[in-house]
């Protein structure tokens, strides 16, 4: 009989996460030694990594392909904005922003989980749109001439930039966990399934809905809490671009250069993305065509991106959400 040893932790993914709690301890004490364009940059690259992350759990592991996903990064902006207006500080108020637009998910995936394939993508466009349409409509917001929060001007620049800082730290550093650990539980394993053939998983006992309206509600919060950091970073909100649909252009080119279903994937293609806006940024519509056709090229010729070309070339797993398999010195992952 051949017997096998599970692990769940191999020694790279151990060096991994206490390489990145070494980071993030760093990265805690930062502002006290980089100077506010540093921070300011910092911030941004969180928001990116962030939405990375989350459209990868949605569409990578749980194959919720959606182009909407700027709804909840939107209406994560607007619900901090209608908090402070009655009366809430406002860092709480973005928590408290973001948690509403992850309650508002759950509506709304009663509807957008029973369509599949493209229908769902579509309809989270769409639903996107009479979003910010219907935002549009508040006073407080004033059509397409937006508004600003204006209540963060009470506190001093380089506290609130610091403030703004940590905020996105702390909040992208608790989903990564939470996604890590959720991608390594029975959740994330039948999610998967789901996603290989969704049939074949509702046969076996799977609740196919239950699992995906829990991973649609937490990359809704997720990408809600990027435009709550997104929010405090400009101060001005304007509903055609806070509920841009450039947010999941974004989204798609950093998971698909990154690597699509890999852990590290994305974070790796947040960075790439992050250092190309810094130098074409200033193209405007020629650079998110450029995106586009990156993006395109990526999906065509190298659907694994970077990173999960890399894994495959080299064999090397870092954070790896599946189990692994011994056997006489060999391993082999399952999910």
């Amino acid at each position: 009989m051949t017997h096998y040893n599970v692990e769940r932790w191999t020694r790279s993914g151990r060096l991994t996460v206490g390489a990145a709690l070494a980071g993030l301890v760093v990265l805690v004490l930062l502002p006290a030694f980089a100077s506010g364009l540093v921070i300011d940059k910092l911030t941004t690259l969180f928001i990116y990594i962030l939405l990375a992350v989350m459209w990868n759990l949605l569409a990578g592991y749980a194959g919720l392909v959606s182009v909407g996903q700027q709804a909840f990064f939107g209406v994560g902006g607007y619900l901090a904005l209608r908090l402070v207006d009655a009366g809430l500080p406002p860092y709480l108020a973005l928590i408290a922003g973001a948690a509403g637009a992850g309650i508002a998910a759950i509506p709304i995936s009663t509807f957008a989980l029973r369509l599949k394939g493209g229908e769902f993508a579509i309809a989270m466009w769409v639903i996107a749109e009479v979003l910010r349409i219907l935002v549009m409509f508040d006073p407080l917001v004033q059509g397409e001439t937006g508004t600003s929060l204006l209540a963060l001007n009470a506190y001093d620049p380089e506290l609130r930039r610091n403030l703004t800082y940590w905020l996105g730290l702390g909040g992208l550093a608790l989903m990564l966990a939470g996604t890590f650990w959720l991608l390594r539980s029975h959740i994330g394993a039948a999610a998967q399934a789901i996603r290989d053939d969704e049939d074949a998983a509702a046969s076996i006992g799977i609740d196919v809905m239950r699992i995906k309206q829990i991973i649609f509600v937490l990359a809704a919060f997720g990408c809600a809490l990027a435009g709550t950091i997104w929010l405090a970073s400009a101060i001005t909100f304007l509903p055609r671009t806070n509920f841009g649909v450039q947010w999941t252009v974004f989204m798609l080119f950093m998971v698909l250069v990154g690597g699509l279903r890999t852990f590290e994937g994305p974070i790796i293609g947040a960075l790439i993305f992050f250092l190309l806006q810094e130098v074409f940024g200033n193209l405007g519509v020629w650079y998110l065509a450029g995106l586009g056709v990156v993006a395109v090229g990526f999906a065509l010729y190298l659907p694994a991106g970077l990173w999960g070309s890399w894994q495959q070339r080299s064999g090397l797993q870092l954070l790896s959400v599946n189990v692994v398999l011994r056997k006489s010195g060999q391993s082999t992952e399952t999910p």
